[in-house]
C-alpha cells in the first residue's frame, strides 16, 4: 500500500521513494482541478518509485492516465524524474520555471565528457587534491544517470496564477536551491480553518527540519558570478511575507508557523557565515574551508560525491561573504584562497 494522505480541500499526497537516499521519499501532491488532477512534482525515475506513484494515484481515487498536468518546483531528479513517464501515460503538460528548463535543455544536449572536464577544472581551482580529481578524468566515458530529463512544454511565470481551472495556484519564484525553484501558493482558505493565507507547496525551499543544499549554480558556458545564497535568503523573506497557514514541503511532513521556520533558517546561515569568517582569519581554499566546516558527520566519513556538494556549498557561502565585503580573494593565489576582511 502506497503512503497516501488526504490533506483536505482537494489536495492529497503520495510518498514516492528515493532509492538509496537518506531523504527517503518525495512527497508528490495531487491537486484536483475542474479539468482533472494535477501533480506537483513526480519523484525519482526508478521502477519502484513509478510503481508507488501509480498505486498511490489509484488510492487517491484517480489514475496516472487521468493526470491533466505536472507542475515542477525545480529540476532535480527526485522532483522531475518521473515527469516524462507521467506525460507518456496521460498526455499531461509539464510546467517549470524557465531558468530550470534551461538547465534541463542543457543537460539533454551535453556530452558527459563536457561535464566531467568542467567539474575536474572547477574542483582543481577550489583546491581539491589530485587524488579526488583523478577519478573524474578517468570516468569521462561513462554515462551519467539522469541525462535525458523530460523537456517541459509550459513555462511557470513568477507572480502569475497557473492555468488550473477551479483553483487559485500562484507561482512564487524562490531561487537559491536551484536558479528556477518555485513555491506554489494555493490562495484558498485552509480546509481546516487554520489562520493565515492559504497553503504553500514549498518544494525544497523550506523544509520542517532540514536545511536545503545551497551550492553554486553550475553552468559550464556561463561565467556570470551568481550569488545563490543571497538569492535564497531573499527568497526566504518572500515566503515569510506570504504568511501561509500551512506549508506542504516536498520532503518530511506538513507544518505550520512558516515565520518561525524562516527565522531559524536565516539565523542558521548568519551563524554559518560568522563561523566561516573566523576560519578565514588565515587564507583558505574552498576545499580547505569545506574540510573545516561543520557537517552532519566528520569530513573523513563524507562520501566522494557528497564532498563535491560540500565544496559547492562552501563556495556559495564564500561568494556571499565576498559580495558583502566581509571576505576577499587573495591576489595571485592559485588555487584561489580567501581571507576575512
Amino acid at each position: 500500500m502506497a503512503g497516501t494522505q488526504d490533506l483536505g480541500g482537494g489536495v492529497r499526497s503520495v510518498r514516492v521513494p528515493i532509492p538509496d537516499n537518506p531523504l527517503g521519499h518525495t512527497l508528490v501532491y495531487v491537486v484536483d482541478t475542474d479539468r482533472g488532477p494535477v501533480l506537483i512534482d513526480t519523484g525519482w525515475d526508478d521502477p519502484a518509485a513509478w510503481d508507488t506513484l501509480v498505486e498511490g494515484l489509484t488510492e487517491c481515487g484517480t489514475a496516472v492516465g487521468e493526470i491533466h498536468g505536472v507542475v515542477i518546483t525545480h529540476h532535480h531528479p527526485d522532483h522531475h524524474g518521473l515527469s516524462g513517464k507521467v506525460r507518456e501515460a496521460s498526455g499531461a503538460w509539464i510546467a517549470m520555471h524557465e531558468a530550470d528548463t534551461a538547465i534541463v535543455r542543457r543537460t539533454r544536449s551535453a556530452e558527459p565528457e563536457r561535464w566531467f572536464t568542467y567539474m575536474a577544472a572547477k574542483l582543481t581551482a577550489a583546491g581539491a587534491p589530485e587524488e579526488h580529481v583523478a577519478p573524474l578524468r578517468a570516468a569521462r566515458r561513462r554515462n551519467l544517470p539522469g541525462l535525458n530529463p523530460a523537456l517541459p512544454d509550459r513555462e511557470i511565470v513568477p507572480g502569475e496564477l497557473l492555468t488550473l481551472p477551479g483553483r487559485r495556484l500562484r507561482a512564487i519564484w524562490t531561487p537559491g536551491h536551484t536558479p528556477g525553484h518555485v513555491c506554489l501558493h494555493l490562495e484558498e482558505a485552509h480546509p481546516a480553518g487554520l489562520p493565515g493565507n492559504g497553503r504553500l507547496f514549498s518544494g525544497d525551499h523550506v523544509l520542517p527540519e532540514i536545511t536545503p543544499h545551497i551550492g553554486l549554480y553550475e553552468d559550464p558556458d556561463d561565467a556570470t558570478v551568481t550569488d545563490p545564497l543571497g538569492d535564497y535568503l531573499d527568497s526566504l523573506e518572500r515566503v515569510a511575507r506570504l504568511a501561509p497557514a500551512e506549508i506542504l514541503p516536498a520532503h518530511q511532513h506538513a507544518f505550520t508557523d512558516a515565520g518561525s521556520r524562516v527565522d531559524a533558517l536565516l539565523a542558521h546561515h548568519e551563524s554559518r557565515l560568522t563561523g566561516l569568517l573566523a576560519l578565514l582569519s588565515t587564507p583558505l581554499t574552498a576545499w580547505q574551508l569545506a574540510e573545516r566546516m561543520e557537517w552532519n558527520r566528520p569530513w573523513e566519513q563524507i562520501p566522494y560525491g557528497s564532498r563535491n556538494i560540500a565544496v559547492s556549498e562552501a563556495e556559495s557561502h564564500l561568494r556571499r561573504l565576498v559580495k558583502l565585503g566581509r571576505a576577499e580573494v587573495v591576489s595571485g593565489s592559485e588555487p584561489v584562497t580567501y581571507v576575512a576582511v
